[in-house]
């Protein structure tokens, strides 16, 4: 029977079947309710003293009660909702049935649903509004409905990705994406994000092209490619046609290459990637190994001191205006002869520890002359242990702009000049802020492209700490997959900048917002692990910015069997029951097992526990004092409003998905 009820009459139902909820959505739901009204019925179940409970919706009667609050709702707002019999069998199924038979949206549907508001007449933001969504999300879902026909139907199909779907929008030019998803489909390997990117931004490649130097003129021909050339064309000029099969000869050449690399280094693995730098995904859920280069020998450090005093004397060969030409051209050889040796001494590749290299990998990148390089970092899976990661900087002569030595000086002035030239540029970069800004997210975020064999610009460094359990990562954390959902949102088109000039260039050419973003990755990605605690896992400044912040913790963690009570004495649950319902809600299950003990603990603390509304808001808000942050407000005594977005159990409706870290 459909029937409007009040919302003060309406109530959560112990029987919903959901346990897990998500801010943001919650966020976007409350958005679209206040724009476009409840559009769809919650399902009740009659209740003592003429209460209803939500069996179905109750996300939907949160999102209302906050409208209410904020009075953008009167509180005796009628609700339309459907009136179930008074069976508990029947309402715990209805509820199942209204939670998993529920289909998210399809990306290319969303596409089009938001493009036909916008020709409407709608704003970006309008829409973003309405929805609760960010202004970034709508406006890629708007690209993807620009995407040629053939590829937005394979979006709308399935035999795409969303991902995919994305790296063909690198390109507005529809008749290449069109092509290139015809070479793409005909090709006998499955295409990646990064290959349909490189496909598009280029309908044809040069000979000079990484990839094509990689492979060979030969082998290209051989397997059927075809090359254009224009009359004035060379080998490097002409253009090779067939993309798709370039990109497949020539990822077969970097995994054969790989392969005999990880054989011959004795590493466990070697993962080759055609790109010149090794991107996010490539080293996602490995850590980095902590390497250095092996110390200089006694003969080394001697022949170093040898080099030194040798440099001088034919500096001062160069310096006096009465030596003959024939002894300052022999003295310039011999110079740039010693800085070379001084060089090769100075750059040893790093090392690992030998009883990590046999579970070890390195990246094997492509550099833009073709040649297949190994990015001097080693990685791990998640379960090698490992302890410190320490970074080390080796340091190279410099070179002349002109490539033309005019004059030689002694060790000592290079050493005073330097550090003089150091300070007028230092001056230069305190008197201007944004700059500073940007030189240090650019070097903390760069060092992940770090080249080893070039000297580091500053000393900032901003190491990812390795935590006091190496491999452990709650990937079902809200805030675990926020994270990773923010880091997978960053723009790393700078990447592709050959050497660290072009690279600070191209990143300071970046929207505000995208540098802000990374702004705030290097940053966070710094932080240690700490707890609320006595000892050595306190960190006092951890706990003073979460409290600076505000941090609710229980809209973040919650605790349940698996990730607390199993793993606690039963005396602990005990008291944590204690603290939200006092002494006669743990005398309940003081003679429990601890096994049931648990479980029972994870449904108080879930919400879903039949109690006192009082008890429930409190065991909603609770978290162990461990994990809260110093100096929050302790749980509320009493039943005064808490916020909805606290609530976990809340039911999940039909709404666009969001991306939080837009």
């Amino acid at each position: 029977m459909i029937k409007s009820i009040p919302l003060t009459k309406l109530v959560q139902s112990p029987r919903n079947v959901r346990r897990h909820g998500d801010p943001a959505a919650d966020s976007e739901l409350k958005a679209s309710i206040a724009a476009h009204g409840l559009l769809q019925n919650l399902i009740v179940r009659p209740a003592a003293r003429g209460k209803f409970e939500v069996e179905a919706g109750e996300r939907r009667r949160c999102a209302l009660l906050a409208l209410a609050e904020e009075k953008v709702l009167p509180k005796g707002y009628e609700v339309t909702c459907l009136v179930l019999e008074d069976d508990a069998e029947i309402a715990v199924e209805t509820s199942l049935a209204e939670n998993f038979h529920r289909l998210a949206m399809n990306p290319a549907d969303e596409a089009q649903a938001f493009a036909a508001l916008i020709d409407a007449g709608a704003s970006t933001e309008d829409v973003a509004r309405r929805f609760g969504l960010t202004v970034r999300f709508v406006e890629g879902r708007l690209r993807l409905a620009t995407l040629a026909p053939v590829v937005f139907d394979a979006l709308a199909s399935g035999e795409i990705t969303l991902d995919l779907a994305k790296a063909f929008g690198a390109t507005s030019d529809q008749e290449i994406q069109a092509r290139v998803y015809e070479q793409a489909s005909s090709g006998y390997y499955a295409p990646s994000a990064d290959s349909i990117r490189r496909m598009v931004l280029s309908g044809t490649v040069r000979g000079s092209d990484a990839r094509a130097r990689l492979v060979g003129r030969e082998a290209y021909i051989a397997s059927g490619g075809r090359i254009e050339r224009e009359l004035f064309d060379d080998d490097d000029s002409e253009s090779w046609v067939d993309v798709a099969l370039l990109e497949t000869l020539a990822a077969e050449e970097m995994e054969k290459r790989a392969k005999a690399l990880a054989a011959e280094q004795g590493l466990a693995w070697v993962k080759p990637t055609l790109d010149a730098y090794a991107s996010h995904d490539l080293v996602e859920g490995l850590i980095r190994l902590p390497a250095e280069p092996a110390p200089l020998t006694d003969a080394e450090l001697a022949r170093l001191d040898e080099l030194d005093a040798s440099y001088d004397e034919h500096a001062a060969i160069l310096e006096d205006e009465d030596s003959a030409e024939e002894a300052i051209a022999a003295a310039e050889a011999t110079i740039e002869a010693i800085e070379r040796e001084c060089q090769d001494i100075r750059a040893k590749p790093p090392e690992l520890a030998p009883e990590l290299k046999a579970d070890a990998g390195m990246i094997l990148v492509l550099s833009r002359d073709g040649t297949p390089v190994l990015q001097p970092v080693f990685y791990g899976e998640r379960d090698i242990e490992v302890v410190g990661d320490d970074d080390v900087v080796e340091v190279v002569a410099s070179v002349g702009s002109d490539g033309k030595r005019r004059a030689a000086l002694s060790k000592r002035l290079v050493d005073e000049l330097a550090m003089q030239r150091r300070d007028v540029l230092a001056l230069h970069v305190a008197s201007d802020p944004g700059l500073s800004l940007d030189i240090m997210v650019f070097t903390l975020a760069d060092a992940d492209t770090h080249d080893w064999r070039s000297r580091a610009a500053t000393t900032l460094r901003g190491g990812v700490p390795a935590g006091p359990i190496v491999g452990f990562e709650a990937k079902d954390a809200p805030a675990s997959a926020s994270l990773a959902d923010l880091r997978s949102g960053l723009d790393e088109s700078w990447r592709s900048g050959e050497d660290a000039s072009s690279r600070f260039k191209m990143f300071r050419a970046l929207a505000d917002e995208s540098r802000a973003a990374w702004l705030g990755f290097v940053v966070a990605r710094t932080l240690e692990a700490s707890l609320n605690m006595a000892g050595e896992r306190q960190i006092t400044f951890q706990d003073h910015l979460g409290s600076t912040i505000g941090i609710d913790m229980a809209q973040w963690w919650r605790p349940n069997a698996a990730n607390y009570f199993d793993r606690v004495s039963k005396q602990v649950i005990l008291d944590a029951l204690t603290d939200v319902g006092g002494l006669e809600l743990s005398s309940r299950f003081a003679s429990v097992k601890k096994g049931d003990l648990a479980m029972s603990a994870e449904r108080v603390f879930a919400g879903t526990y039949i109690t006192e509304v009082e008890v429930r808001e409190r065991a909603l808000a609770w978290v162990p004092e461990v994990m809260r942050f110093a100096d929050q407000p302790e749980i509320p005594a009493d039943n005064e409003a808490q916020s909805p977005d606290a609530d976990f159990v809340a039911n999940d409706d039909n709404q666009p998905p969001s991306e939080l870290a837009a």
